[in-house]
Order: structure tokens, then sequence, then C-alpha cells
């Protein structure tokens, strides 16, 4: 059996707010790219994000038409729509309105957003209005989902006359890329060190990104660990899920360290991953030597700390 490394070591070295590069230092030989192919496949098509998925043009009937008084045409705005990225912060779906008039250049910014949706780029470009009489009365959906969906494949019930539907780009990451090298672990020069390049489209961080991929494949690899059999398996079932929501109270903390984390409203070990080290050494109470006790405690679960 390939013996267990000790944890990884992860550096994140943040480029702007919307891309980053993990480097996963310490994988052992030939994990490198196993790692990496699973996690930039996660990341590509299982993240969940939102898009527009159906437009309503005041006037128009089909993609094809022509708007008077409108530089861009039909298929040229719907483009330019697929390029607005959306937070819905309730429900699984929105509509938003966009009224206008006059000359003007139309961006995301003129459009009515509520509470219960956000438009992080809002200076995208939509349209240009060449006529002062003219009116843009535009209705979009917008919702939300996992990857890339062609509006074919949508089970959407008979629409409105007007109701233009979308293909859908849900997934809120823009690219992502890997590669490996060697490093020394110890005496060994053959380790691996994974640097994985993650770009976001701003409606998530990278980091975020990084850590939601990973829970993925943990989530995935708990249900066939689960769904063998012990003949099978050879070992009891350990679900990633009670280590997590192990109580701090259970762990061998100092009294100190176990009221600074609970007065920090701490109670958990997956509440403590969320967590960077650099947010958990900000805390009152939790010095350095709070944080080698934890790290101790975690190393026992093979969990560690982020660095930020």
């Amino acid at each position: 059996m390939i013996p267990l490394p000790s944890p990884p070591k992860i550096i994140k070295n943040q480029k702007n707010k919307n891309q980053a590069t993990f480097e996963i230092q310490g994988l052992y030989p030939g994990y490198g790219v196993t790692v990496g192919s699973a996690l930039r496949r996660i990341l590509l098509s299982s993240l969940e994000g939102a898009a527009v998925t159906e437009m309503k043009i005041k006037g128009v009937l089909h993609e094809f038409s022509t708007i008077p008084g409108v530089l861009e045409d039909m298929i040229m705005i719907i483009l330019n729509l697929k390029n607005f990225r959306f937070i819905i912060h309730e429900g699984s779906e929105q509509k938003v309105e966009l009224k206008v008039k006059g000359e003007k250049k139309v961006t995301g910014a003129d459009f009515k957003m509520t509470p219960q949706i956000e438009l992080v780029n809002p200076k995208m470009h939509l349209a240009t209005i060449t006529d002062k009489n003219t009116e843009l009365n535009i209705e979009i959906k917008v919702e939300k989902g996992i990857g890339y969906e062609p509006k074919e494949q949508r089970h959407i019930k008979k629409s409105e006359i007007g109701v233009i539907v979308l293909d859908a780009v849900f997934t809120p990451i823009k690219n992502v890329n890997f590669y490996v090298e060697s490093m020394r672990v110890e005496e060994r020069t053959d380790f691996d060190k994974l640097s994985l390049e993650v770009e976001t489209d701003g409606t998530i961080t990278p980091e975020e990104a990084f850590y939601k991929a990973s829970e993925i494949l943990i989530k995935h690899f708990t249900l066939i660990f689960n769904g063998g059999t012990p003949e099978l398996t050879g070992r009891k079932k350990l679900p990633i899920e009670s280590i997590l929501e192990r109580n701090i109270e259970s762990l061998k903390l100092s009294k100190r360290t176990k009221n600074a984390l609970l007065d920090n409203n701490i109670k958990t070990l997956e509440d403590i991953l969320k967590k960077s080290e650099k947010n958990l050494t900000e805390m009152k109470g939790m010095g350095d030597k709070a944080i080698t006790e934890l790290k101790r405690q975690l190393k026992k679960f093979s969990l560690e700390l982020k660095l930020e």
C-alpha cells in the first residue's frame, strides 16, 4: 500500500481579485497529475453559478429581429447578455428589468436591481441606442445552475410570445490550468508540487472555488467509501461529516484555548477549518501557543489550517 504522506502544504498566490494560484506541496509521486486533473474537472463542470436563461424585448418577436434605433441586432445583444455575471441571493431564479429611452450606451448599470440579486459587472456593454425617440424595454430571467446547459436540454414549458430562450453558461470559472514539478521531501526528490491556476468571473473568489471543488470530491469519495460493505472495505465506515461535526470540547485543548474559540462562536472542527491561521491569530486569546495546540489536534484527523 502507498504510504500516506504528511498533510501537504498549501500556499495561495493572489494575482488579482479574480485570479489566484494554489501551490500544493508534498504530494506523493504521481499524485500531482491525479489531484490536479480531478480538481480542474470539478472546477470547470460542477460549481454553481447564475446566468440569463430567458429574455424578452418589447416589440421583438424572435432572436433574428432587428430593433429600430438600436445599433446592435438581437444576436449581438444576446451575446452581450451572456457576459453579464449575477449572484442570486434569494431563491433559484429572479427577473430583472431595464427601461431606457434616448441616445445612449446601455450597460448593466441600467438594469433595475433588487436586494435578491446582484450584478457584479455593471459596466458591461449591452446595446447602443442611436435615436432619441427609441425606447428599449428588456426583461430577463436569471437562474441558478451548474456548468453549461444548451437551451434544448432544459425542460422548458411553452413560453409566451416574444420570450427568447438562451443557452446558459452557469459556471463561475473562466479558466483553470495546472502544472506539476518535482520537489524535495526529506531525503527524497521525487515528490510532486502541484500549481493550480484558477480564474473566476467575480461572483466567487478563487479560494472559495478551490475549497468548494475539494469539498465536492471529498463528498463523492465518501459516498463510494461508505457504499462498500465491511467485507470489501475491511474497515468501519468513517464519514467525513462525522469528523467535521466533532465538538471542540471533545478535543484535548487547554481550557483557555477552548474558551477563546467558543467566545468567537467556533464550536466544531468544521468551524475551525472555515477560518485561516491568520484569522485565528487575530482572535482574542489565540496566541502562538494556542495555534500550535490546535494544529496538533487537527493533525490527528489529517487536517490542516489554511494559511490565509
